[in-house]
């Protein structure tokens, strides 16, 4: 598991660099889902928005270096556990609206997927935050890039709507 490390931390620094690139680029529609999300005034949603796009930054930065991982992991865990629990919020309330969980605006009911994912992404930070931080290497960052790859696929196939009826039959 030790091996695995480094492309993981790698993995979910992507992921966040990503997620905040994705804040600054989309700022009126992730502004929009921030306040909605967090339950807040619009007006508010930019600030948290752009808070959220600093913290992601910051530990996505953080997960790249060796020496500051372990905060890195630590600031990423607590960032994704918000998400979860505030995506499970929204969820049990049955609320509809688009979370700023994809690349495209996807108004609809908030699934389990996103609070799920959050929570997933938030137990991988714990554990790479446990484990010894080595220099990565090139190897490293193409684990990282096939592990985003394969997080952007299931995103995409989680926002397919289901047809309630089995293929199989």
């Amino acid at each position: 598991m030790i091996a695995m490390a480094s492309p993981l931390a790698l993995f979910l620094a992507v992921v966040l660099l990503t997620a905040a690139m994705h804040k600054l680029v989309a700022r009126d529609r992730l502004a929009a889902a921030a306040a909605r999300l967090a339950g807040a005034a619009p007006a508010l949603g930019q600030p948290l928005s752009l808070a959220a796009a600093a913290v992601e930054a910051g530990a996505g930065l953080a997960l790249v270096m060796p020496a500051a991982r372990p905060a890195g992991a630590l600031v990423a865990a607590l960032l994704w556990t918000a998400y979860a629990v505030l995506l499970l919020r929204a969820h049990r309330a049955g609320r509809a609206f688009d979370c700023g969980c994809s690349f495209g605006a996807q108004p609809k009911v908030v699934t389990l997927y996103p609070a799920k994912r959050a929570a997933v992404l938030a137990a991988l930070a714990i554990g790479v935050g446990l484990m010894p931080a080595a220099i990565p290497g090139v190897l490293d960052l193409f684990a990282a890039l096939a592990f985003f790859a394969l997080y952007l696929a299931a995103g995409e196939l989680a926002a397919v709507p289901s047809t309630g009826r089995s293929f199989a039959r």
